[in-house]
C-alpha cells in the first residue's frame, strides 16, 4: 500500500510540476522589506495572444479580470504565496487575474510590509493588499475547538462585500492552503442560478447536524432557520461569491447575527465556517467536487494524513490541522503534500525541491496522471 502511494505522488509531481519554476531566481533574504522572509521571485506568467489583457496596466474595475481574494499574514504568508504561484502558472490568462489580499492591522509584518513583498515574488502581479481591522469582529469571536480558528483573519470574507470596490461585483475566495492544477477561468466562468449569493462544492454525504450542538437542534425556534431547505456541508475555502447579490441582502449582518448568538448560546463548536451554513446551507450554487479536494490537513486535532476523494482534480485544499509546509520542513509529509512543494517559494528549501525535482523528471519521464485531466 505504501508504495502505490509513492507511485502516484510521483506521478502527480511530475505531470504537474510548473516547469517555468526551474529557472526560479532566489532574492535576497529579507527582500528589501525588512522582515526576514526569503522567497524566490517567481517566474513571469505572461498573456497570450487571445487573452482581453495584453500587458497593459488595466483598471482592477475592467471587466476584463478575474478577481481573487485572499488573506494575507505571516503566518501563512508561504501558503498564501504557493497559492497565487498555483493560480498563475495554471491560468491561460494570468496577467488578467486580479488579487486582492485582506491583511491584519496588528499582524507581524504589517500590511506596508506585505505589500513590499509580495511585490518583490511577484513583480507583474496585478494586486492590491486591504487593511482588515481585527476590531471588526474581535469581539464577536467565540471560543474553538482549535485555536487557530479563532484567528480574527479567518472571518475577513465576511467583510469582502464592504472592503472591495463596488465596482468588484464577483470574485473568488480562496483559503490560504490551495493550490490550483487547472485554469481558474473555468472557476470564473461558474454561473450562479437564481440569484444566488454562493457556489461551491456541497457534500451532502456528509453529517451536517455535527457542525450544530444539542443546544441548537433542541432549541424550538433555531433549527426553523433552514426552513424547507436541505441543507447540506460546504466548504468556505473556496467560494465563487456574487458581491452585488451580497451586498444587497446584507449578508454580513446576516453572518453577524449568528455569530452574536453564538457568544450568548453555544449553538456550534468550529469557528467561522457555521454561521455560513446557517445563513447559506441549502441554497448554493453546487460547483464540480474536482475545484475543492478539502480536508488534505487531517482532522482538526491531529493533522492526520488524507487521500484524495475519487474523481479528477482542479483544487486541492489543505483544510484542518496539518499544513504541507509545516510537515516537509518537519520531515514528515504526508504523500499528497509533495503535490504543494513544486510551488513553494521559500528560499530555505526551494533550490533542493528543484533539484529533487528534475531528478524525478529524469528517473520518470512522461508519466502523467488521469486525476487531473
Amino acid at each position: 500500500m505504501k508504495s502505490s502511494w509513492v507511485q502516484l505522488v510521483l506521478i502527480l509531481i511530475i505531470g504537474l510540476s510548473p516547469l517555468g519554476c526551474l529557472g526560479i531566481r532566489i532574492l535576497p533574504v529579507d527582500n528589501g522589506v525588512g522582515f526576514g522572509f526569503g522567497f524566490a521571485e517567481a517566474p513571469a506568467y505572461r498573456n497570450g495572444e487571445r487573452c482581453a489583457v495584453k500587458g497593459e496596466t488595466v483598471s482592477y474595475c475592467s471587466p476584463s479580470l478575474v478577481h481573487v481574494a485572499m488573506t494575507l499574514d505571516s503566518e501563512y504568508l508561504r501558503g498564501s504565496m504557493a497559492a497565487v504561484h498555483s493560480v498563475l502558472r495554471h491560468a491561460s490568462c494570468p496577467e488578467s487575474v486580479f488579487f486582492h489580499f485582506l491583511a491584519a492591522e496588528f499582524d507581524p509584518a504589517n500590511p506596508r510590509v506585505l505589500t513590499r513583498l509580495v511585490q518583490s515574488i511577484f513583480p507583474s502581479l496585478n494586486f492590491k493588499v486591504y487593511i482588515f481591522r481585527e476590531d471588526t469582529v474581535a469581539n464577536l469571536i467565540s471560543s474553538s475547538i482549535r485555536v487557530a480558528l479563532e484567528n480574527p483573519l479567518n472571518y475577513a470574507r465576511n467583510y469582502l462585500g464592504d472592503l472591495l470596490d463596488p465596482c468588484v461585483t464577483r470574485v473568488i475566495y480562496l483559503d490560504s492552503d490551495v493550490i490550483l492544477v487547472d485554469d481558474i477561468q473555468k472557476l470564473w466562468n461558474v454561473k450562479l442560478a437564481h440569484s444566488r449569493v454562493i457556489g461551491a462544492p456541497e457534500y451532502c454525504h456528509a453529517n451536517f447536524t455535527k457542525y450544530f450542538t444539542e443546544e441548537f437542534w433542541s432549541d424550538p425556534i433555531l433549527p426553523r432557520v433552514f426552513g424547507s431547505r436541505n441543507p447540506c456541508y460546504f466548504n468556505t475555502g473556496v467560494m465563487v461569491m456574487d458581491l452585488r447579490e451580497w451586498r444587497r441582502g446584507n449578508y454580513r449582518e446576516k453572518i453577524e447575527t449568528w455569530m452574536e448568538i453564538q457568544k450568548k448560546r453555544r449553538v456550534y463548536e468550529l469557528g467561522s465556517l457555521p454561521p455560513f451554513l446557517l445563513v447559506f446551507g441549502g441554497k448554493i450554487e453546487p460547483i464540480d467536487h474536482r475545484w475543492n479536494q478539502h480536508g488534505l490537513g487531517g482532522d482538526n486535532v491531529r493533522g492526520s494524513c488524507r487521500s484524495l476523494h475519487p474523481g479528477p482534480v482542479s483544487l486541492l485544499h489543505w483544510s484542518g490541522k496539518g499544513k504541507p509546509w509545516t510537515r516537509l520542513d518537519e520531515k514528515k509529509p504526508c504523500p499528497l503534500d509533495y503535490l504543494w512543494g513544486p510551488y513553494d517559494l521559500y528560499r530555505r528549501t526551494n533550490v533542493k525541491l528543484f533539484h529533487h525535482h528534475q531528478q524525478q523528471q529524469q528517473q520518470h519521464p512522461f508519466v502523467y496522471s488521469n486525476y487531473f485531466i
